[in-house]
């Protein structure tokens, strides 16, 4: 499986998505900025993915604190911190790893130099710990799943938005490798095209049937009866178990509830936010308008049109019909289910 990024010497190495899928190539960050830059530049992206970016990110970064002096590291480390804090501000596993290195930096009794190594040992822990997270959301996610089923999902929620296999494309995964006849239609995903580059990509290299469509047409296969089930990832769960999802997720929960299609999200509990009580408080990015007025670099739209371009929108829990975690499979009531999930730790 295609690593999507790793700690390699002295680096971090990352596959660039941008190029995905006409070039397979890779970026070597040997600073913490080129990271920060490749998370704004979406050279990586997917929750999971900037979450593991941030720590390998930072890890790297705390290796160029020169001084010996722990206090004068802390608050370097903390600087460093607040750059990535600053990168993508809905998903929220970025600051779960921010946190996760910080309670490192807390714990650690030596001198910086075992700091240092302390802080990348646990940031390369959490890398290796995702795939094992994410196949264990396939495990839990594959009897949701009937033999000949026809799935829908949309973005990007597969190998290349994690540290591998995936969450809501692990769980399709899973049901593959489960000897299921299942089918795919992948929805392109406007504006980065994440579903027909990437997914797309992903499920034809491992020869899951999948048929590409717009994000438009969605309701058209539904309404024709060609859509079973709908599985998606999330950015951000909040503790009443809305989700903030790529754009467009709102609109497919809409729809599936129009046509009592089941609509599935597989995240890791990293991604979960029970200090938000409802997605009414979820921070929603705003990107650059040429990513609308664009495609491939070539404009689309006309000069000086207004553009809007949130990256996400917040699907209500009433729309869900399960949360899939590596620990187990969340229904309604969300605020209560999660809480026990959580506290299971």
């Amino acid at each position: 499986m295609v690593k999507t990024i790793e700690w390699k010497g002295n680096s971090v190495r990352i596959l660039d998505q941008v190029r995905l899928p006409l070039k397979e190539a890779y970026l070597d960050c040997f600073t913490y900025r080129e990271v920060i830059e490749c998370i704004v530049k979406m050279n990586i992206r997917g929750a999971p993915a900037i979450g593991l970016a941030t720590a390998l990110g930072i890890a790297l970064g705390v290796q160029g604190i020169a001084s010996q002096d722990r206090e004068f590291f802390d608050r370097e480390m903390d600087s460093i911190c607040q750059e990535f804090f600053r990168t993508r501000p809905t998903a929220v596993n970025l600051v779960w790893a921010i946190n996760q290195l910080k309670e490192t930096k807390r714990n650690h009794r030596g001198d910086v130099a075992s700091l240092k190594e302390a802080i990348k040992a646990r940031a390369v822990e959490l890398l290796e710990a995702d795939l094992a997270i994410n196949r264990q959301i396939g495990k839990y996610g594959e009897p949701l799943i009937p033999d000949g089923a026809s799935i829908l999902t949309h973005c990007n929620a597969g190998a290349l938005a994690t540290g591998g296999y995936g969450t809501a494309l692990g769980v399709i995964r899973a049901a593959h490798e489960a000897g299921k006849k299942i089918s795919v239609y992948v929805d392109e995903t406007r504006p980065f095209l994440q579903g027909a580059r990437l997914t797309a990509w992903e499920l034809v290299e491992e020869n899951i049937p999948a048929t590409l469509i717009t994000d438009s047409m969605a309701g058209y296969f539904m309404q024709k009866g060609k859509v079973d089930l709908i599985i998606v990832g999330a950015d951000r769960v909040a503790a009443n178990g809305d989700v903030a999802n790529k754009i467009g997720t709102y609109s497919l929960g809409v729809l599936a509830r129009a046509h009592s299609i089941p609509l599935y999200v597989a995240a890791p509990t990293s991604t979960l936010d029970l200090n938000i009580p409802t997605g009414q408080e979820i921070p929603i990015e705003e990107r650059t308008h040429e990513e609308v007025t664009s495609i491939g670099g070539i404009r689309i739209a006309p000069e000086r049109i207004a553009v809007a371009n949130p990256a996400f929108d917040v699907t209500p829990n009433e729309y869900v019909s399960a949360l899939i975690t590596e620990k187990g499979i969340v229904r309604p009531p969300y605020l209560q289910g999660l809480r026990r999930l959580v506290q299971g730790d």
